[in-house]
């Protein structure tokens, strides 16, 4: 891509309301992200408040990982999208609960920006639930399905 064309992209995602853009031209990609800006906040006045005895400090709590369900462990979602649990409206189902699936087997296709992502199964096991619903948007790392490991 030449790269008078690369300035006039960055430039259009400069003056436009777009956040990122990727481009993909004869096996060349290109991707342009603006930088998140923090806006600052308004000084607020402090109220007067008396000084009161301080309180204990709580240890920082850290942030739990995701345990497994006392069944299996979970398949999450490794991005932002739409759930579907088949390839089309009429096909069938990729699984059910209680099916037996390998390593690499299809679950579900989670669709993001008009890419279909086909979430496979990093494991082989038996689909113990299915935690999302068809068509529903899913977060990322938000939890799919529990697979109970062979």
């Amino acid at each position: 891509m030449e790269l008078d064309k690369i300035r006039e992209l960055v430039q259009l995602v400069e003056d436009s309301q777009i956040q990122e853009l990727e481009l993909s031209h004869r096996g060349e990609t290109i991707r342009i992200a603006k930088a998140a800006t923090a806006v600052p906040a308004a000084p607020m006045p402090t109220p007067v408040v008396p000084a009161a005895a301080p309180a204990p400090e709580a240890p920082p709590s850290e942030p739990e990982p995701a345990a497994p369900s006392a069944t299996g462990r979970e398949v999450v979602s490794p991005i932002v999208g739409t759930f579907y649990r088949s390839p089309s409206p009429e096909a069938s189902s990729f699984v059910e609960v209680g099916q037996r699936v390998g390593a690499g087997d299809v679950l579900c296709i989670v669709e993001a920006m008009k890419v279909m992502n086909e979430i496979e199964a990093e494991f082989a096991g038996i689909v113990r639930e299915i935690l999302a619903e068809n068509g529903q948007p899913v977060e990322f790392g938000q939890a799919l399905f529990v697979v109970e490991p062979d």
